[in-house]
């Protein structure tokens, strides 16, 4: 099991490596080393539900040096080399978030010379029911977004409706991409080693700015309409949840959870009751990523809103006040 021994990343992959070198899809994410439990759990969630058994994994450790392909550890070692890859851990050297996000574009587009279809998912997030379709949407887009659903009623709690032009309408968390918008990943790698910062003066958020341009630059590019994808504790309102009879969840009435992404706003949600109909989720998820790492505490996963976070709140509803 991961976390028992150095090597158990390692281990539980070779254990693993089940799926041949032509599979068409490939699921990938990027981690730090002391994360790479999440990744396993991701893995194991799509294998668990997924329809399609010709699938593939890969997952980019960041800070040790590793690009785990999960049938031969070769087929993206020499990634970290690619001149954009080196460009981005030269720029950002030091800052893990920065690097990790940046390279999501570097890695996909590498990844597309290789198979016919890449889904992107950051490593916090866990499928609950079939991914199959989703990727089967490639065949008719090229490029596949999930929107974030912040609130934005424009009559109350205004600051949600303003985080959908702050923060961006879409979450980067998750993206679908097949080979005809190679060039989109090109371009989107370029963009955050222009700049990976969160900057209201330049209007940019990270890496996830840019992607509000992508609908814009590839026309075949689908918003996903299923609400059950990437949910998060930021859309409890736009994407309602619903218990049916049978104690199964549908948003909005109408839509299973596929995955959730478990950020610590996500967890957080839970745990205070904002979000308390998917405290069944939370709990498959934190057994699933014990099976990876035993001795895990819930508290490892969330953290209360700081202080900052607090004082912008605090300001923002100061100003509104005087408008």
């Amino acid at each position: 099991m991961l976390g028992q021994q150095g090597c158990g990343i390692l281990e539980w992959i070779k254990a693993n490596a089940l799926t041949p070198h032509s599979a068409p899809v490939c699921f990938c994410t990027i981690s730090t080393e002391s994360h790479l439990y999440k990744a396993a759990a991701l893995f194991e969630s799509v294998r668990r539900y997924s329809s399609d058994t010709n699938i593939h994994f890969a997952i980019w450790c960041i800070d040790s040096n590793n690009c785990f392909d999960f049938q031969d550890f070769s087929g993206i070692a020499a990634l970290r080399e690619k001149p954009k890859a080196k460009s981005v851990f030269e720029k950002y050297a030091g800052n893990h978030d920065h690097i990790r996000w940046s390279l999501k574009g570097v890695m996909i587009s590498e990844l597309l010379d290789r198979f016919e279809k890449v889904l992107y998912l950051d490593n916090d997030t866990f499928f609950f029911n079939n991914p199959s379709f989703i990727a089967r949407k490639l065949d008719e887009s090229d490029i596949l977004l999930t929107p974030h659903h912040y609130p934005r009623n424009p009559k109350k709690n205004q600051n949600w409706l303003e985080a959908n032009f702050k923060v961006g309408l879409y979450n980067a968390g998750f993206i679908g991409v097949n080979r005809n918008a190679q060039h989109i990943m090109n371009w989107w790698a370029d963009c955050c080693l222009y700049r990976c910062e969160k900057s209201l003066i330049r209007g940019l958020f990270d890496d996830q700015k840019y992607l509000d341009l992508i609908p814009v630059m590839h026309p075949k590019t689908t918003v996903l309409e299923h609400s059950g994808c990437n949910i998060a504790g930021w859309n409890v309102e736009v994407s309602e949840r619903v218990k049916q009879q049978d104690g199964s969840i549908l948003i909005n009435g109408k839509w299973p959870v596929v995955f959730v992404h478990f950020n610590g706003f996500s967890i957080r949600a839970i745990i205070h009751g904002d979000d308390s109909l998917l405290k069944p989720h939370l709990e498959q998820y934190v057994e699933s990523l014990r099976e990876q790492k035993p001795d895990l505490q819930l508290a490892e996963l969330w953290k209360e809103n700081t202080v900052w976070d607090r004082i912008k709140l605090w300001a923002w509803q100061f100003l509104d006040h005087f408008k």
